[in-house]
């Protein structure tokens, strides 16, 4: 199926294990899921949850390993790579289906996330405001954004899209691939300068986590790679301030709603009623 989000099928057929816990050792995508939600594993277990922009899986191996009965969901190919990656499993459906349209039953879910998905489509409010009809009453929702920051202005991520979000993938991905291996070491000298090494290293065209994870050298390489090929082919990418993510939620009837900074913009909230 080819569509906007046709990017993320192909990163994630070539990134098929790279985020996923259980590949890297580490507990990267647990420490998001579980800061970002706000919930407990404790909570989930028993729970119907769905995972809406699924990609290979990361957050839904966490979700599953709670003990929820998941459903993921993707817009594009990458349900290859989360069948491929978490199943078969007696508590995991996974569905091809768009955010605008989304082919489930209304009120179902006993929580629902969306993380690094809603700034890749279109129209971001409207996919956002698609989101709480899953909600059952009682229910709660877990979104998160790309921050909309003054920095975006003279960060050349934005001036490389403007050619490199039109460029097939298969032609994109050499060309990532050999600008992360010339800069990810220029990169981190510069974010060993004291007081602005940081400020300057976060002005590099590619992704960087020395310092951030404890990856191998061979992980850090791949990591800058995937995500800085993320940062550069998807067809939009559409960041959001705090107050407009809070007026989504303000709109949607939500209750028990939080909207902060956490690097991205997150926003929780919970539809009235007793599960």
């Amino acid at each position: 199926m080819e569509n906007y989000a046709s990017s993320f099928g192909w990163q994630w057929q070539h990134f098929r294990r790279t985020q996923l816990d259980s590949a890297s050792g580490l507990s990267i995508s647990a420490e998001r899921f579980w800061r970002q939600s706000g919930w407990q594993a404790a909570e989930l277990a028993g729970r119907r949850v769905l995972d809406v922009g699924c990609g290979a899986g990361r957050f839904a191996e966490v979700a599953l390993a709670s003990g929820a009965t998941v459903v993921a969901l993707d817009y594009s190919l990458a349900v290859d790579a989360c069948r491929q990656n978490l199943g078969p499993h007696p508590r995991l459906e996974v569905v091809q289906g768009d955010i605008y349209a989304l082919p489930l039953r209304p009120a179902a879910f006993d929580a629902v996330y969306c993380f690094g998905v809603l700034q890749h489509t279109p129209d971001v409010a409207q996919a956002f405001l698609a989101l709480p009809d899953m909600v059952r009453p009682g229910g709660c929702l877990a979104v998160d954004v790309y921050a909309r920051r003054l920095v975006d202005l003279v960060q050349p991520k934005y001036w490389l899209r403007q050619v490199s979000c039109h460029m097939p993938p298969a032609s994109l991905f050499p060309l990532v691939y050999a600008l992360c291996r010339l800069l990810l070491p220029v990169s981190t000298r510069t974010g060993q300068l004291p007081a602005i090494g940081h400020a300057l290293r976060s002005l590099w065209p590619i992704a960087n986590y020395t310092g951030v994870y404890s990856l191998t050298a061979t992980q850090l390489m791949e990591w800058s790679v995937l995500d800085t090929f993320d940062r550069l082919a998807p067809q939009y990418d559409q960041p959001q301030t705090v107050q407009q993510v809070r007026r989504w939620f303000e709109l949607a009837g939500l209750d028990q709603i939080a909207v902060f900074r956490d690097g991205l913009v997150v926003g929780r909230g919970c539809k009235p009623g007793v599960i």
